[in-house]
């Protein structure tokens, strides 16, 4: 029997780093650096398994309240990896997007962030999107803040407001909602990530750090995915019979 398909979409809160340096007596970002690297094979290793979108959270919207040399050598490490990785993702065929309030980067990782994503834009393989500066209740704010524009301003009505629509002013409009949340670093919680796309995302916390996130971590979370029954508010004797059905008439075609 063949294996199931992986998620569309994986969403991953990239924690850890920091503890994972302080651990080995090291500094913070060392452990950043080491982040750096599972993210690379983890890109690959997504991309082999058939994931069709990975999004990352890279960068949030409180942690430019970090310390200043943190925050430099951050986003130094972003300007670097996107700089070594073009090549790599124009061979691999990795579209590159990103989210999140951009306009306030460092203005040369800016132009370095849209330069590759124009440089990739035809590629057709996994989109590779990175959450930088974002935060998910700024990112509600605005969709609100422009919904409620166009009420203002008569083009649409409160009474015409639907989910469609604040999916449509969201950063994330275009892509797929995530059907796999994983965490790593031993946190559980969200942190303001993915808040109206995560309403039904499967959830995985592993203790495993950044750093140490491998290929057999990264199945073992979509192992435990599989194992779940997504139910979106139904019973499950309804998803077991659609199931069954399914099946039924998959079997009638062949």
């Amino acid at each position: 029997m063949p294996s199931p398909p992986p998620p569309n979409h994986i969403a991953i809160i990239m924690d850890g780093n920091g503890r994972w340096a302080k651990r080995q007596g090291l500094m913070r970002l060392l452990g950043h650096r080491a982040g750096v690297k599972t993210v690379r094979r983890i890109v690959e290793d997504c991309q082999r398994l058939g994931v069709g979108v990975l999004t990352l959270y890279a960068f949030s919207t409180e942690n430019w309240n970090r310390p200043k040399e943190e925050v430099s050598g951050l986003m130094d490490l972003l300007k670097n990896f996107l700089r070594s990785e073009l090549e790599r993702m124009l061979k691999n065929g990795v579209r590159l997007q990103a989210i999140g309030q951009l306009q306030n980067l460092p203005t040369e990782v800016y132009e370095v962030l849209q330069e590759t994503i124009s440089k990739t834009a035809h590629c057709q393989g996994m989109v590779l999107n990175l959450a930088l500066s974002y935060g998910g209740r700024s990112e509600l704010l605005q969709a609100m803040q422009a919904i409620s524009t166009k009420c203002v301003t008569g083009s649409i009505r409160p009474e015409d407001i639907t989910e469609a629509m604040v999916d449509e002013h969201l950063y994330t409009a275009g892509l797929p909602e995530p059907d796999l949340l994983i965490r790593t670093g031993g946190e559980a919680r969200l942190s303001n990530f993915l808040l109206w796309q995560s309403s039904y995302a499967e959830i995985f916390f592993t203790d495993t750090a950044w750093p140490d996130f491998n290929l057999k971590d990264l199945t073992g979370a979509i192992s435990d995915y599989h194992g779940r029954q997504r139910r979106f508010g139904r019973t499950g004797e309804q998803v077991a019979d659609d199931a069954t059905t399914a099946d039924v008439t998959v079997e009638s075609t062949q």
